[in-house]
């Protein structure tokens, strides 16, 4: 798992996922926007990492709510309503994420969805706004809210495979590293 985290904080670099343009158009280019950028790869696993932190309902529950706000959040985006500062609550969703994870945040189920909804709208806008000139909005749609599934079903298989006592640290390492490449893309949103 360490390998993974550190994998990913090598390749970070600011919203690689938000330079726009030169991302195929519909389903596809939905599809890999979230996973183009390490911003929303480290939030997004974190996600189903603090799931399986919490175990059931929010196992399932956290990685249901997030991309049904985010759609929202997409939507939002697309009709081009204004969101000042998104950048920086997408860098900090994945600080405050990766804290849950790391210090095994038990919080109740209503705050952890509300917490999990709020960053949502911030992603959710972040590819709505990106949609391409011409793009298909409800493909494009369909193809982030896919790809975000996986990668919170990602930090649900990295949280269950490191499950047990010998587990729970490199859990709680992933929970840090993730933290940690907020705190870069928060400098870098700034």
């Amino acid at each position: 798992m360490a390998a993974v985290m550190a994998g990913v904080m090598a390749g970070i670099t600011p919203a690689s996922a938000h330079v726009g343009g030169d991302v195929a158009q519909g389903f596809v280019g939905g599809f890999l926007h979230p996973l183009t950028g390490p911003d929303h790869v480290a939030a997004m696993v974190a996600v189903g990492l603090w799931g399986a932190v919490l175990g059931p309902p929010a196992l399932w529950l956290l990685p249901v709510a997030f991309p049904l706000v985010m759609a929202l959040g997409g939507v939002l985006g697309i009709v081009g309503v204004p969101m000042p500062r998104v950048e920086i609550g997408i860098a900090v969703s994945a600080i405050v994420l990766g804290l849950m994870v790391a210090f095994a945040v038990r919080a109740p189920l209503m705050v952890a969805v509300a917490i999990v909804a709020v960053f949502a709208i911030f992603h959710g806008y972040a590819h709505g706004a990106e949609l391409p000139p011409g793009a298909d909005a409800i493909a494009f749609s369909a193809g982030f809210v896919i790809a975000t599934g996986l990668l919170h079903l990602a930090g649900i298989g990295l949280g269950a495979a490191s499950g047990g006592p010998q587990g729970r640290p490199a859990v709680r390492l992933a929970g840090v590293a993730i933290t940690l490449a907020g705190v870069i893309f928060l400098a870098a949103a700034l």
